[in-house]
């Protein structure tokens, strides 16, 4: 009961900006979420990967433009009973060398150091590395989770209800509209964090499935890939909600110039 009571009392002092922080919230933690993928063997950091090459006897695909269909069984005998699977994040990589317990790390050669020749004949430690080094990109999404951050912060500044006494010595609850200035920033802000992290989900899509194709077709018929879900929508998600505050945020500065307008005339 006091609990409930005490929930009827904030919800009349929570405001428009506040719903947008925590959307801006949520975005972020997505988004840190997405770039930890890899990072450690905390539980659930490994299943938040890029792509995933692993080891896999399965019958090969043939086609007329295959000079030399034969070198599938070349790879076959080269791999013969190796199981280990790569995960590749934004800054780790994880290993499972035998079907147990993930090794993570950001350094490929010290993750190459614990497995043996037999279970990695392909070298695919040293293409995850090379995929991670070379293709993978985080900077723009850190800079837009930099860039909400501080439209969040520019949030917070924002004026909420409060109490002022009229002509007749009644109080009533007012609330001011918020800086034009700060809003315009914030909105800017948030635009191009929302455009910063277009483009870094794109680019992770379309580089996840143009490697994972490639490293399959090369391993056909003993090595098999993948591109991870969980990052994927981790990813789209953040996109969202922040594409969500930037039209939230636009709607307020439109609605009140709106009124602005009226009160004038």
């Amino acid at each position: 009961m006091r609990f409930t009571l005490g929930l009827r009392r904030l919800v009349p002092f929570l405001g428009y900006h506040h719903i947008l922080m925590f959307l801006i919230a949520a975005g972020i933690i997505l988004l840190s979420l997405l770039l930890a993928g890899c990072s450690s063997t905390s539980p659930g950091i490994p299943n938040i990967f890029l792509i995933s090459l692993y080891y896999k006897n399965y019958p090969p695909s043939f086609n007329p433009a295959q000079v030399d269909p034969g070198v599938t069984t070349a790879i076959a005998n080269i791999v013969g009973q190796a199981v280990l699977e790569v995960r590749v994040g934004y800054f780790g990589i994880c290993i499972n060398p035998d079907g147990g317990s993930f090794l993570c790390s950001n350094n490929a050669s010290s993750l190459a150091g614990q497995v043996s020749v037999d279970q990695d004949p392909l070298n695919l430690i040293w293409v995850a590395s090379t995929f991670k080094d070379s293709i993978v990109f985080p900077y723009l999404i850190i800079v837009a989770i930099v860039f909400a951050f501080i439209c969040f912060i520019l949030l917070a500044t924002f004026p909420g209800w409060h109490e002022e006494t009229d002509e007749r010595g009644s109080e009533r609850e007012i609330k001011p509209f918020p800086s034009r200035p700060v809003s315009q920033v914030a909105l800017a802000l948030i635009f191009i964090a929302s455009v910063f992290v277009l483009v870094s989900v794109l680019w992770q899509h379309t580089a996840s499935v143009a490697a994972s194709t490639v490293a399959q077709d090369l391993g056909n018929g003993s090595v098999k890939s993948g591109v991870g879900t969980t990052a994927m929508i981790l990813g789209w998600f953040g996109f969202a909600l922040f594409i969500i505050v930037t039209i939230g945020l636009l709607v307020m500065i439109l609605s009140i110039s709106l009124l602005d307008r009226l009160t004038d005339d």
